[in-house]
């Protein structure tokens, strides 16, 4: 057998061909043979790359992952603004429009029921996403514009909250329920110091929800 001499780009195209399956088919109705059709390779050089897939599925998320991480980052290093809490402001908005950042957001609806998943999300919550977050917070305390004590605590909290807690689909909340928490999650920021939730950001937050679909199945 000839030896594959782009590993890395049969993987990208693998996990682009599942990604794109699993968002018009659904990820429970997609079959490795639908994956393995859509590539265009045989069933060995699949398995060569992921023993299931479930293991596709964890090296899509954790892809996407690592992208808003580094637009993040990009956003960070790019946005001017007076005071890291305006940056902050502006990123948090920029982020919760931002076509890329939630490209697969009707995937992520379909697994939210999985414990695995949900538990894979809160730890990526703390252990990624939370760092980059505590640092821009750390930036507003040294420059006044931030006023805590706690802003590892602050950021871990945050994320938390908005990427779990927050969530319509996996409580089963209607519109109303899911505005009165995140008005709820504003005025907790602001009391803790962290005064970054915008009214803008809510709304912007709102409409993702509905254009994913989040509330269909809500009675």
């Amino acid at each position: 057998m000839a030896r594959n001499k782009y590993p890395e780009q049969t993987l990208e195209l693998i996990m682009a061909v599942s990604a794109k399956l699993f968002m018009e088919k659904g990820y429970d109705k997609t079959s490795i043979q639908d994956i393995i059709n859509e590539v265009g390779m045989s069933k060995g050089a699949i398995y060569h790359h992921f023993m299931s897939k479930e293991e596709i599925l964890e090296a899509v998320m954790n892809q996407r992952s690592d992208r808003t991480a580094d637009m993040f980052q990009t956003l960070i290093q790019s946005t001017q603004a007076a005071n890291a809490r305006e940056k902050l402001i502006s990123l948090l908005e920029a982020l919760a429009v931002d076509h890329d950042a939630h490209s697969l957001d009707a995937l992520l609806c379909s697994q939210i029921h999985n414990p695995q998943f949900v538990v894979k999300g809160i730890k990526d919550s703390v252990l990624q996403d939370a760092t980059q977050l505590a640092s821009l917070l750390k930036q507003g305390v040294k420059d006044g514009s931030i006023m805590t004590e706690y802003p590892d605590e602050c950021a871990e909290v945050f994320l938390l909250l908005l990427n779990v807690w927050m969530n319509p689909v996996l409580f089963m909340r209607d519109i109303e329920g899911t505005v009165q928490r995140l008005q709820f999650l504003q005025l907790m920021m602001k009391q803790l110091g962290v005064d970054v939730v915008s009214d803008s950001l809510i709304q912007k937050v709102m409409e993702q929800y509905k254009n994913m679909g989040a509330f269909l199945n809500v009675e």
